[in-house]
C-alpha cells in the first residue's frame, strides 16, 4: 500500500503534469510492494509504467531507433530495434561490491546527483564507465543500480541487431543510437562490448569492425548530453587501447573474496533460516564461484527445503548446491 507521502506525490505530480515524477513514484511503490512479498502486484505496476513510457516514446514523431520493452510482448526484429528499455528497482543497498568498486560507483552517483553544481564551474560529471571482469560479478547489475539511483531508464543496446554483415550499416546504426542518447536522458548499457571494441590490430579483425570502432570512438568524444554510457565486457584483454582514455572510470570486477562471499550468503537468507555449524566450510565450497552462481545456489537450497517442508536450510544442503554449481565449470 502506498504511503501518505507517496499518495501526495502522485497527486501533486498529476496536477503539475509531471509525468516523470508520477511514474518514478509508482516505481517506488512497486519496489516497496515487492519487498513485503506482493510480487505480482509489483510486477503489474512496473509493466504499467513501462507501457506508459513506451507510449510517450512512440508518440514522438522522429526517426530515432524503435525501443523495445524487456517485459512487453513486442517481438519485432527489424533493423531499427536497437534497444530494450527497463526501469530497474535495484538500489545500491541491494548489491554486494568490493570496497574499491563500491567507492567508484558511489563517486559516479554523487557526481551525477550534483551535476548542475559541477557544471556551474565549467566541469563535467563522470558520464562514461567501462566495467570488466568475469561473468556474474555484478557488472550488469551495477548499470541497473545506477539507473535506479538516478531515476533514469536503463537502455540496453542489442548487439545482435547492431552488428550486421552489410558494409557501413553498423556505423549508421551506431550514429542513430548516439543521436537517440543525446535526445533522451538515460543510462545506456553496451553489454558484451568487446563485440565492437576489440583491438584494431587483431589478426582475425576485418575492416568493417575497425570502422565501427573508429565511429564509436568519435561519437564518444563528441558526446555532450547528460545521458550516461556504460560498457561491460568479460574480455578486457582484447579491447583496443584507444578506448581507455575515453572513459572516466575503468572498474575491475572480481570473484567474491571471503568477506563479500559471507555477506552475500547471509543476505540470501534474510527471510529463510540457514543453520550453520561452520561457515568456513560453506565459504570453502563457494570459493571460485561468481556472485550470480552463489545466489543461484542459495535459492536452489531454499527451494529444495520448501519442497521438503523444512523450515530451514541445512549447511549440508547448501554445500551440496554450491558444489553442484561448481561442477558446471
Amino acid at each position: 500500500m502506498a504511503s501518505a507521502n507517496q499518495l501526495k506525490l502522485l497527486i501533486k505530480s498529476f496536477i503539475n503534469k509531471d509525468n516523470r515524477k508520477f511514474l518514478t513514484t509508482v516505481l517506488q511503490i512497486a519496489a516497496h510492494e515487492a519487498k513485503i512479498g506482493h510480487g505480482n502486484f509489483a510486477d503489474e505496476l512496473r509493466n504499467l509504467v513501462e507501457k506508459a513510457k513506451l507510449s510517450d516514446l512512440e508518440s514522438e514523431n522522429n526517426s530515432f531507433p524503435k525501443v523495445l520493452s524487456s517485459s512487453t510482448a513486442l517481438t519485432s526484429h527489424s533493423s531499427t530495434d536497437l534497444f530494450t528499455v527497463s526501469h530497474p528497482t535495484v538500489s545500491i543497498k541491494d548489491i554486494i561490491l568490493s570496497s574499491p568498486v563500491k567507492m567508484k560507483v558511489l563517486r559516479f552517483l554523487d557526481e551525477n546527483k550534483n551535476s548542475k553544481k559541477i557544471r556551474q564551474f565549467g566541469l563535467i560529471p563522470r558520464r562514461h564507465l567501462m566495467l570488466y571482469g568475469p561473468p556474474g560479478t555484478g557488472k550488469t547489475m551495477t548499470a541497473s543500480v545506477i539507473a535506479h539511483e538516478l531515476s533514469f531508464p536503463l537502455f540496453t543496446v542489442r548487439m545482435d541487431s547492431l552488428i550486421t554483415k552489410f558494409m557501413g550499416e553498423t556505423s549508421v546504426k551506431l550514429r542513430n543510437i548516439f543521436d537517440y542518447i543525446s535526445q533522451h536522458k538515460g543510462v545506456y548499457l553496451f553489454d558484451e562490448f568487446d563485440t565492437i571494441g576489440s583491438k584494431r590490430s587483431m589478426m582475425n579483425d576485418v575492416g568493417e569492425i575497425r570502422r565501427v570502432l573508429n565511429t564509436f570512438l568519435q561519437l564518444l568524444d563528441d558526446h555532450r548530453s547528460d545521458s550516461l554510457i556504460i560498457t561491460a565486457t568479460n574480455h578486457k584483454e582484447i579491447l583496443d587501447n584507444a578506448l581507455y582514455r575515453r572513459f572516466d572510470d575503468v572498474i575491475e570486477y572480481e570473484l567474491p573474496l571471503n568477506e563479500g562471499l559471507t555477506q552475500l550468503i547471509k543476505s540470501r537468507f534474510i527471510s529463510y533460516e540457514l543453520q550453520v555449524q561452520d561457515f568456513s566450510q560453506i565459504a570453502k565450497s563457494a570459493d571460485g564461484l561468481s556472485y550470480a552462481e552463489i545466489s543461484k545456489s542459495c535459492d536452489d537450497a531454499i527451494k529444495q527445503s520448501i519442497i521438503n517442508n523444512s523450515k530451514f536450510v541445512t549447511q549440508e544442503l547448501l554445500i551440496n548446491m554450491l558444489l553442484e554449481r561448481k561442477s558446471f565449470h
